[in-house]
C-alpha cells in the first residue's frame, strides 16, 4: 500500500513522502543483504564440507583415522643388505560395529560365529548390545573372512582398512626384526628401535605414511641368514639340544651378516613370542663360555709382552688355590708351550698365563674387549654381562679358562674379531657403515703382533686341536672350542654342558667370524661324547660351507696354510 501510494503523488510533492520511502528502500536493502548472507554461509559450510569429502576421498586410507579414533600409520620397509624384503605393511580388513544399528544382537552374534567361531559369545554380545556408536569386534581379518562376513548382510556391521606387519620369511630373522603390535607398533627388535628413531613422534603428528618413510637397510643377507638358522635347526634335531644359536660378523666392520637363535617363533602371528625360552640367546642370554674365553687369555698374556708364544708354562700337576683345584680335562701332565697350551685347551695352562698378567690387568683387559659392559647395538634386547663384585685370584683363574664371569655370545664373537682383523674392536652394527662411520667407531685393543698370533693359534687349532671338525676344504677355517658345565642348584653340572665354537675365515686374512652356540647337546651316537668340537664346531662347519659364496670368499686349494706344532717349540 505504501508503495502504490508514493508512486501516485505528483513529482512536485513535499520532501516528506520521499523521506518516507527512503527509509522503506533501505529496510528492504538490509533485508536482501541478510538473506544474501544467509545464502552465502550456507554455501560455504556446503563447501566446507564437500571440499572435505573431497580431500578424504583421495587421502590413502592407510593413513586416516579409523573409526575409532586410532591413526593408522604406516611403517617403513626393512629390507637386508642386497634390497630383499624382510619386513612391510600390507593392507587389511578389520571388522567393527555400530550397536546403535544392531536389530538383532543375538542374530548378528549366531551369524558371526558361523564365520569367526573363536569370538567369545559373552563379551560380543554385551558389545552388540552397548548402544554405542562404534565398537571393535575383529582386528585383521582374511581376505575369506572379510569376503564371508560380508555375505551374511547384517545391518551396524562394516569393516576398516588397516595395516599389518607382514614378514615374508616368517620366523628365518624373528629375533632381530622383533614384532608390532595390533596397531603397528613396534614392541621388540629392530621394529622397536625404529620407532625409538621418531617414527612415534611421526606417528603421533600423522606423518608416517608409506610414501614418506625410505626403507630402513640392514647389513644382514637374507640368503645367509636362512642357512644359519636351517643348520641350527638341524643340530638341534641332531644332538637333542634345548636351545642353539649363531652370527656371522664382519671381522672389519663389526657389520652383522646373519644371527639367529633357536627356539624362535613367527612375527606373522607373534604365537609363542613371549615364552620363556624364545628369547634371543645371542643377546639377551649371558652364558660362561666356557674355553672360548682361553682365546681372550691367551691374546692377554702376549699383549702384556710378559709371554712370547715360545714361552712355557708347567701343567705337570693341578693347581689348588683356597677350596678350588684346577684340572686339565685331558691332561698331558708335563711343561706346556703357549701353542700347546691354546690347541690342548689346557685349564692349568692358562691359569699361568692370567697369573703372569696379574688380576688387575686381567680384568683391564677383558673390560677393554668389551667383554665385561653392556654391547652397544639397535636391539633393544641386551643383557649386561656378569663379573665378581671383587676379583680375587682365585677368580682371575676360573675366569682364565671361562668359569666365574658371564657375557653375551655376540660380545664374544665381536671381541674375536678384533683378535683376527690386526687389533681394532668395532660395535656391532645391524646398519651398513660407511668410511667415516667405520673410522670413528674403531679403537685399537691389542698388538696387531698379538692378532698374528692368535690367527696362527686358531688355524693350527682346526688342523691339529679340538677344532678339526669344524675344518672346511679350501676355506682355511681356525677356531677354539669352548664347552662349558652349567650351574644347577648352584653346582656345575656334569650332565649338562653349554657348547660354543668361535672361529673366523680364511685364516691367512679372516674376513668373517663365526660363532656356534649350543646348548644341553646330546651325543650324537651311543658311546660318544658331546664336547663342543662334536656338535659345535660341525654347525660353524656347515654354515661356512653353504655360504661363503654369498659371502664372496672363493676356496683356495693350492696353498693352506700348513701351520704346525713344532714351529713354537
Amino acid at each position: 500500500m505504501i508503495g502504490r501510494f508514493v508512486k501516485r503523488k505528483p513529482a512536485a510533492a513535499a520532501p516528506g513522502p520521499i523521506v518516507v520511502n527512503a527509509g522503506k528502500m533501505s529496510g528492504g536493502d538490509r533485508t536482501k543483504t541478510r538473506i544474501g548472507m544467509t545464502i552465502a554461509i550456507f554455501l560455504g559450510i556446503y563447501a566446507v564440507i564437500g571440499g572435505r569429502l573431497v580431500y578424504l576421498g583421495i587421502q590413502d586410507p592407510m593413513t586416516t583415522a579409523t573409526p575409532g579414533g586410532r591413526v593408522l600409520a604406516a611403517r617403513p620397509d626393512i629390507v637386508d643388505r642386497n634390497g630383499e624384503v624382510l619386513a612391510t605393511d600390507i593392507k587389511t580388513a578389520s571388522l567393527y560395529a555400530e550397536p546403535r544399528n544392531i536389530v538383532d544382537a543375538d542374530e548378528a552374534l549366531e551369524l558371526l560365529s558361523t564365520v569367526l567361531p573363536d569370538l567369545d559369545p559373552e563379551s560380543t554380545f554385551n558389545k552388540l548390545k552397548s548402544g554405542t556408536g562404534f565398537v571393535w569386534l575383529r582386528r585383521q581379518l582374511t581376505p575369506a573372512q572379510q569376503a564371508d562376513i560380508m555375505a551374511l548382510g547384517l545391518p551396524g556391521i562394516g569393516f576398516r582398512t588397516e595395516i599389518k606387519r607382514f614378514y615374508p620369511g616368517g620366523p628365518t630373522a624373528s629375533h632381530i626384526l622383533g614384532l608390532v603390535n595390533i596397531d603397528n607398533q613396534g614392541i621388540a627388535g629392530l621394529e622397536r628401535w625404529i620407532d625409538n628413531q621418531g617414527l612415534a613422534d611421526l606417528r603421533a603428528t600423522g606423518l608416517a605414511t608409506a610414501t614418506n618413510l625410505a626403507p630402513v637397510k640392514t647389513t644382514l643377507d637374507l640368503r645367509v641368514q636362512h642357512i644359519v638358522r636351517d643348520e641350527l635347526a638341524t643340530a638341534m634335531e641332531k644332538y637333542h639340544a634345548i636351545a642353539a644359536g649363531a652370527v656371522v660378523l664382519n671381522a672389519k666392520t663389526g657389520e652383522i651378516v646373519a644371527m639367529a637363535s633357536l627356539p624362535d617363533f613367527d612375527p606373522n602371528t607373534a604365537a609363542g613370542a613371549h615364552d620363556k625360552d624364545r628369547f634371543n640367546r645371542m643377546t639377551a642370554g649371558t652364558f660362561e663360555m666356557g674355553s672360548t674365553i682361553k682365546s681372550f687369555t691367551t691374546a692377554m698374556a702376549l699383549d702384556s709382552g710378559k709371554v712370547t708364544m715360545a714361552s712355557k708354562f708347567d701343567a705337570t700337576r693341578p693347581i689348588t688355590i683356597g677350596r678350588q683345584t684346577i684340572r686339565d680335562f685331558h691332561g698331558k701332565g708335563r711343561v706346556l708351550t703357549v701353542p700347546e697350551v691354546f690347541i690342548y685347551s689346557s685349564n692349568i695352562g692358562s691359569a699361568r698365563e692370567a697369573d703372569v698378567v696379574g688380576i688387575e690387568g686381567h680384568r683391564e683387559f677383558l673390560k677393554r674387549m668389551g667383554l665385561l659392559d653392556k654391547m652397544k647395538i639397535q636391539l633393544p634386547e641386551v643383557r649386561t654381562p656378569t663379573e665378581p663384585k671383587v676379583w680375587k685370584k682365585v677368580h682371575s683363574i676360573t675366569i682364565s679358562f671361562g668359569h666365574g664371569m658371564t657375557t653375551t655370545p655376540l660380545q664374544t664373537a665381536v671381541a674375536a674379531a678384533a683378535l683376527m682383523n690386526g687389533g681394532l674392536l668395532f660395535d656391532p652394527t645391524l646398519l651398513p657403515r660407511n668410511a667415516d662411520e667405520l673410522n670413528a667407531d674403531e679403537h685399537r685393543v691389542i698388538k696387531e703382533k698379538t692378532s698374528e698370533d692368535m690367527r696362527y693359534l686358531y688355524r693350527l687349532n682346526a688342523e691339529k686341536g679340538s677344532g678339526k671338525r669344524a675344518e672346511v676344504p679350501g676355506y682355511r677355517v681356525g677356531g677354539k672350542t669352548g664347552t662349558a658345565e652349567k650351574v644347577v642348584n648352584g653346582r656345575y653340572s656334569k650332565d649338562k654342558r653349554f657348547n660354543a665354537f668361535l672361529a673366523a675365515f680364511p685364516m691367512d686374512d679372516p674376513q668373517y667370524i663365526v660363532l656356534s652356540i649350543i646348548d644341553e647337546p646330546k651325543p650324537e651316537k651311543p658311546g660318544m661324547g658331546a664336547t663342543a668340537g662334536l656338535n659345535a664346531a660341525p654347525i660353524v662347519a656347515g654354515i661356512i660351507r653353504r655360504s661363503a659364496s654369498f659371502l664372496g670368499v672363493k676356496p683356495e686349494f693350492g696353498h693352506e696354510s700348513g701351520a704346525m706344532l713344532v714351529s713354537y717349540q
